[in-house]
């Protein structure tokens, strides 16, 4: 599906402090240097309209959070969102950082050992075999995750996608480094996985619609 481009998201970009203009600048100093702290840093690809994000930010103070998101139409939604946010409380989200990119360049961005933890969420499930490899959880995407991701760094995965998540699984089970350490095909109704679970606007508008949500967790082979 082809994104409508709105003229103005670029300027509401630039005026946002919390939108990362040249992130490849920070490669290796993202917690010291961005967020002045030390604290472990969070990444979602593919953010959409960051409710999911600024959930996690507001209930975690001491978590650093990233957004991506390649497409300035839509990143420029989280950003009114959080704009909103700062209207209403009179205050920002200091532990939040967006950047407009694609996620094929993370390491260009991230450097070795410097993410904690990845959330893919309804990411676009690319249907056609010829395109296999622009899925984020593709063998390829898992090689760009290893490299950025700390030892015990973790990637979790939610979607309404069957074909998506049965893919997911299976190029995880071929995988030598990475490998599935939970897992359920109806996240809402397991007790232990939907534990803490925060919704994004598609998995609300998705289960409302009886869609199952799937969800897996990928650690290292050597973790599990």
């Amino acid at each position: 599906m082809r994104l409508r481009n709105i003229p103005r998201a670029e300027g509401v970009l630039k005026e946002c402090s919390q939108v990362i203009e040249t992130p490849e600048e920070f490669r290796g100093h993202w917690a010291s240097d961005v967020f002045q702290n030390d604290y472990p840093v969070h990444m979602e690809i593919g953010m959409g309209k960051g409710r999911f994000l600024m959930a996690l930010a507001q209930k975690n103070p001491q978590i650093n959070y990233i957004g991506i998101e390649r497409y300035t139409s839509v990143l420029l939604r989280a950003v009114e969102k959080l704009n909103i946010y700062i209207e209403e409380n009179e205050s920002t989200l200091p532990n939040i950082r967006f950047i407009c990119m694609d996620a094929q360049d993370i390491a260009n961005v991230f450097a070795e050992n410097e993410v904690d933890r990845i959330y893919l969420n309804f990411s676009d499930p690319w249907p056609k075999a010829r395109h296999a490899r622009r899925r984020l959880t593709s063998p390829d995407f898992f090689a760009r995750y290893d490299k950025v991701l700390v030892q015990d760094g973790q990637v979790e995965f939610k979607t309404d996608n069957r074909d998506l998540f049965d893919f997911s699984v299976e190029s995880l089970g071929e995988s030598e480094t990475w490998g599935i350490s939970e897992c359920t095909y109806d996240l809402h109704h397991d007790e232990i996985m939907n534990v803490g679970n925060i919704m994004t606007e598609y998995e609300e508008k998705f289960s409302s619609m009886d869609h199952p949500i799937c969800k897996l967790i990928a650690k290292r082979r050597c973790l599990l």
